[in-house]
This record gives structure tokens, sequence and C-alpha cells, in this order.
């Protein structure tokens, strides 16, 4: 691409970072899918946005395609020049968005994973004194406690939570803030974290959560740090912050089964998208009954 259309990257870009306000990790994202649609330009003499047509974009999935990207990343792919091309065409430097209607294949669903709340227990139970293990635990604590994304958890503010109120104002996608409970070990945990956290952040630092530097912590430290405390206790699964975050969200509709009040916390616009978990509750269910029917037991001791 000429250095006109790679600018006109570089303004969206930042149209994401300051009307938008959307995490870095996310425009690191979009970052990366913008840079394959480069290459592709490129490859094909394509010199400005305008030139692209729906034929190259077809092409341009054909190819990601051939080269073994999962339908997911295709998808977010298409979405990223979409979301570019709406962009282009606010500004008038498009006057058509080429990629409308093109479509990826289709991706296989994939019920989201789940730890028993047994696992959960034995991966907060974090002893000692070490000042990134109480912080460690806190963030734990807190994911599982509030259901919060890694993005959220890591642009948190330390005026976000109120301990005397049992709560955390988040900011999720598309800049919407909702207020949600914190539990109470999630806010003796937090409280612990906050008493050593002057020792560790940096003047004017305002992130809850910092990292040995000081800073405020990335979300793929956080990744790090999870992954390796899943281990050190024990959990027979890989841990994610995600999973914490699904954990939340399966254990509280077994208890509850309100379905409107797990999309309300989880911060999710369409209640389609929190409906997954009633098949992870289902699934619950149906472990039990394996478990405990006296017909499914005789089946299984057969």
């Amino acid at each position: 691409m000429i250095k006109a259309a790679r600018h006109q990257i570089e303004q969206f870009l930042a149209h994401l970072k300051t009307e938008r306000r959307l995490s870095p990790h996310t425009i690191s994202n979009y970052r990366r899918d913008l840079g394959k649609l480069s290459a592709y330009c490129e490859r094909e003499g394509i010199t400005a946005w305008e030139q692209l047509k729906s034929h190259h974009a077809r092409a341009y999935v054909a190819q990601l395609h051939h080269r073994g990207l999962s339908g997911r990343s295709i998808q977010r792919a298409l979405s990223a020049a979409r979301s570019l091309y709406r962009f282009l065409l606010r500004e008038g430097v498009a006057k058509q968005n080429p990629v409308a209607g093109i479509a990826a294949p289709r991706v296989p669903k994939v019920l989201p994973k789940a730890l028993e709340i047994e696992q959960v227990n034995r991966l907060v139970e974090i002893a000692g004194n070490d000042p990134l293990a109480i912080r460690d635990r806190a963030i734990m604590e807190l994911l599982y406690s509030s259901g919060l994304r890694l993005s959220e958890l890591v642009m948190l503010d330390t005026d976000a939570i109120d301990l005397r109120d049992n709560t955390v104002r988040v900011t999720g996608k598309g800049s919407k803030t909702r207020v949600v409970p914190v539990g109470r070990h999630a806010r003796e945990a937090v409280g612990a974290w906050l008493k050593i956290r002057l020792e560790i952040a940096r003047a004017g630092e305002t992130a809850l959560f910092v990292n040995r530097r000081g800073e405020r912590l990335s979300g793929r430290g956080v990744q790090q740090r999870i992954r390796k405390w899943g281990l050190r206790q024990g959990v027979d699964v890989p841990i994610h912050p995600h999973m914490l975050r699904h954990s939340f969200a399966s254990h509280l509709l077994q208890s509850s089964g309100d379905l409107r009040a797990v999309q309300e916390l989880l911060g999710h616009a369409d209640i389609a998208t929190t409906q997954v978990y009633t098949h992870l509750d289902f699934q619950h269910l149906a472990k039990v009954y394996d478990q405990a029917h006296p017909r499914a037991r005789r089946r299984n001791e057969d």
C-alpha cells in the first residue's frame, strides 16, 4: 500500500482508541488483521482503499482459508475490514464497503469451559505474604466474583472499586459502563492488595493492578500469572482469565436460573450471547443425573 493508505489505517486505529475507547489489546488485534489486508492489497497491486472491490474481498477470504486460518480468525479479519471501511466512508475516503456481505467459513460452536467450584477454590487458595501473590489472588477472586473480561480488569483504576458498597464500576465493550457486585472473598482479597499496593505502584499510577515495576499490569501479564498459579495449585486443566468469567456465569446460572440477571452482570448487549450458558447448565444437570438417577447409575454399572 502507498503511504497515504497506511496513514488512513493509523487514523482509524486512533479513532478506535480516542472515540470508541477500545482496549489496547483490541486495537492490537485490529492492527494485526488490517496488516494482513494491507499485505494482500500490495500483492494484488491495490494502492488505494477505493480500489478494493468485492471480488478482491472474496479472494482475500479464500487466501486466508487456504493458509489454514480458522473460521473465527477469518471472521475477525473481516470484521476489522468492515469497521475500517465504515470509517473511510464516514471520512469520505471510500464510496462503498467492498467487505459488506462477505461471509467467512462457518465456525463450529464451541461451548466455553467452566471450572468446577472445587477447582476455583483450589486455584485461589494462595498462602504467604508475597506482594505479587496477594495481588494475583485479588485478581482471580475479582474475575470470578464479578465476571469481568480480561480487558475490563486491566483497565480498572483504584477509584473504580468501592469496598464499602461492595461494587466495582466497569467500562466494557463500546465504552458501556456497568456496576457489578463484589463478593466477600473478592472484597477481602482486594482489600489486602490495596494495603500493599502503594509499596509497589509508581507515584501517580492510577491502575488498580500494577506489575513489579509499578506500572499498569498488562493483559498478557495476567494470563501468564493465572496460568502459573493453575499449575502451582494443581488444577488439572489449563487456566486462562476468561475461564473464570465463564465459571462465574455458569455457577451463577446454575444457582439462580436467572438468565437476564447473568446477562446484565456479564455486560452482554444481546441475551443470545448469554444463552450459551444455558447449555453449560444443562451439561451440569446431565452430569448430576448420570451420577444420581437410579436408572442412569444402573446403566453405568452394567
